[in-house]
Formats: C-alpha cells, sequence, structure tokens
C-alpha cells in the first residue's frame, strides 16, 4: 500500500464526490419545491455535483482547508513516520486537484496582514493539528472503535462558512431549548449573509471552545441526513421557516438537514456552543481506511 497516493486520492474523491445522503436529499428537496427560481437552483446545484464527479473537478472554486480526523482502536499505532505520509499525500492531492493557491506566505506579521503574497502551489495549504477519536465517548455521535480500526478521515472546510461560523457561551436556564435555539437564531443570522444555501447547518455543544468545535467537526464526519435525531429535525425544520432558500432565492428548502453533536457536560450555568453554517458544496468528506 503507497499511503501518500492513497491519502492524494482520497483528497480529491472528497473534494470532487457528493455523498449518497446529501445526493438523496437535494433530490427530495427537488421533488417538493415549487418556487421557480429555487428549483431552478437546486437543479443547477445537482447538475455541479454531476459534473464534478464525473470529470473529477472540485464542487467549488473555493476548495478548502484540509482538516484531518483519525479514528484508531487500541490494537493500532500513530507513528510519526505515518503522520509525515497524511501530510506529503495532502499536500501531492491538492496540487494534483488542483486546488486553489491560497496559502499565505511570511512571518507572523505578513501571514495576518497577507502582505508577502501567496504560494503559487495548491498544495502549501497546509491541515491544522490532526483530531483524534479513539474512544466511545457520550456524544451523540459517538463511534464503537473496535480494536483493529485505523481510519483516516479528510474534511475540505471553506472559507465562506468559516467566516459564518461561532463559537460562544450559552446560559442554558435548564433548558436545552433555550441553547438550540440561541444555535438556530445564530445559524438563521448567518444563513441570510451565506449566499451558499442550501446548507447543512452544523452544531457542537462541549465544555470548551476546543470541544465544541471538535464535536461539530466530528458531526460532519459521521453525521447522517438520512438519520436525523429530534433535535436535528427541529433545527432544519425552523430554519426552513426562514424561507431564504437556494441561493437566497426563497422557497422551501434553506437547509438539507442539520448536524447536532452534543458531547460531555459539565456542572456550569454555561454550554459553549459552535455552529456552522456549510455552504451547498459541504461537507466535503472522504475516508481512508488502514
Amino acid at each position: 500500500m503507497d499511503i501518500i497516493d492513497d491519502v492524494s486520492n482520497t483528497i480529491i474523491k472528497a473534494s470532487t464526490n457528493l455523498s449518497k445522503d446529501k445526493h438523496d436529499a437535494l433530490k427530495k428537496a427537488i421533488s417538493i419545491e415549487d418556487n421557480e427560481n429555487a428549483l431552478w437552483a437546486l437543479n443547477q446545484i445537482l447538475e455541479n455535483y454531476n459534473v464534478a464527479t464525473k470529470t473529477k473537478f472540485p464542487l467549488c472554486d473555493d476548495t478548502g482547508i484540509p482538516h484531518v480526523i483519525i479514528e484508531i482502536g487500541e490494537k493500532r499505532e500513530i507513528t510519526g513516520e505515518l503522520i509525515a505520509q497524511i501530510n506529503e499525500g495532502i499536500e501531492k492531492g491538492l496540487n494534483k486537484l488542483p486546488a486553489r493557491p491560497m496559502a499565505v506566505k511570511g512571518n507572523d506579521i505578513e501571514r495576518i496582514e497577507q502582505s508577502s503574497g501567496l504560494y503559487d502551489a495548491p498544495g502549501k495549504m497546509k491541515p491544522p493539528s490532526f483530531l483524534i477519536d479513539s474512544f466511545e465517548d457520550d456524544s451523540t455521535y459517538k463511534q464503537n472503535i473496535d480494536s483493529d480500526t485505523l481510519n483516516i478521515h479528510f474534511i475540505l472546510e471553506g472559507g465562506g462558512p468559516e467566516i459564518r461560523a461561532k463559537t460562544y457561551r450559552v446560559y442554558h436556564k435548564r433548558s436545552s431549548k433555550n441553547v438550540i435555539n440561541t444555535a438556530v437564531k445564530w445559524l438563521g443570522d448567518s444563513l441570510k449573509m451565506l449566499g451558499c444555501t442550501p446548507s447543512i447547518p452544523v452544531i457542537g455543544i462541549g465544555r470548551t471552545h476546543y470541544e465544541a468545535s471538535s464535536l461539530l467537526l466530528k458531526s460532519l464526519v459521521y453525521g447522517n441526513l438520512n438519520s436525523q435525531s429530534d433535535l436535528e429535525q427541529y433545527v432544519t425544520q425552523e430554519l426552513n421557516k426562514t424561507n431564504i432558500g437556494p441561493l437566497g432565492f426563497g422557497g422551501k428548502t434553506t437547509v438539507l438537514g442539520s448536524f447536532v453533536n452534543v458531547g460531555n457536560q459539565r456542572a456550569s450555568g454555561v454550554r459553549i456552543v459552535s455552529v456552522r453554517p456549510s455552504c451547498f458544496v459541504e461537507p466535503r468528506v472522504a475516508t481512508l481506511n488502514l
């Protein structure tokens, strides 16, 4: 097995393929939409998906920032060599795709100010630190990870949804609805400005900002539009009442579904909530099983 090539091909798959549950959700949205402009937009989005899959072209010009979740059982190991191979495979995949050159050059100040320009090679867009999922926690999307598991999940995160995302504290007031409705309000405000609807909004609820963001990220991998919890159905129904619709044209489908991942909590008056209004090409996810 050539892990570098396998990682490269998995990155390309994440950028160019649509998951079955999202394809099903889009087809369902098309079947119930009666707003002429919204129906046109949904059909154009479906055509874009089909062309990208057939030609192996990126689903979107914003080819995204790579994120990695490693799912590992107790009998498997992660070595420094494997991490280096994953990073090399990501770089190769982004160059081969090709992704859009977006990595910023320079020292700390220059990178903040974007004053020294961009790297020409798309593969310079390096991933942040990897997230390790190795045990069965109490989260909504907890995984039954057997001892021989070693899965590497690749997620491509677009800039638009990141700009509209938010992680902050919510006073729960001993009411889950208070927490969820606050998250829905944040998402409703951000979806008005996103432009790239219909969305699959994502919510992570944890004890710290890191944990809430991690729960959000994991739900992009483990969530399924064909299997929605009561909380997820509620979020979807509330956001579809906004009538923002596909590309802001109005209509019944502002969101195709939702992912809500509730993690471990602590005795406190607040919950840390992270929300992200994914654009219509997301989640862009592919998995390599080793």
